[in-house]
């Protein structure tokens, strides 16, 4: 059973910054890419963020230049630095992982990110 357990969300002013993290749990192999949807009130979940078990990047239009991904593969952990944060980055964050071979995604709990203006 593959578990994702995030953390790091909270409550932030506008322009502040929020570190979210996604550990998998111990003894999973072979994950491929790893990465962050959100989803706010009334809206589809949308990708924020993913990275490659290279380490290849990709963002969110609306997120490019102010979050940075990253993994790191030791510990199966991927995180978010979110910074500049604004009203519109609040939402539900959920973090996945995929293995190669293995059909869809994993997923985290979610952690709630508030972003006050």
């Amino acid at each position: 059973q593959v578990q994702l357990v995030e953390s790091g969300g909270g409550l932030v002013q506008a322009g502040g910054s929020l570190r979210l993290s996604c550990a998998a749990s111990r003894g999973i192999f072979s994950i491929n890419a790893m990465g962050w949807y959100r989803q706010a009130p009334g809206k589809q979940r949308e990708l924020v963020a993913a990275i490659t078990s290279g380490g290849m990047t990709d963002y969110a239009v609306a997120v490019k230049g102010r979050f940075t991904i990253s993994r790191d593969n030791i510990k199966n952990t991927v995180y978010l630095q979110m910074n500049s944060l604004k009203p519109e980055d609040t939402a539900v964050y959920y973090c996945y992982v995929t293995r190669v071979g293995v059909t869809g995604n994993y997923w985290g709990q979610g952690t709630q990110v508030t972003v006050s203006s």
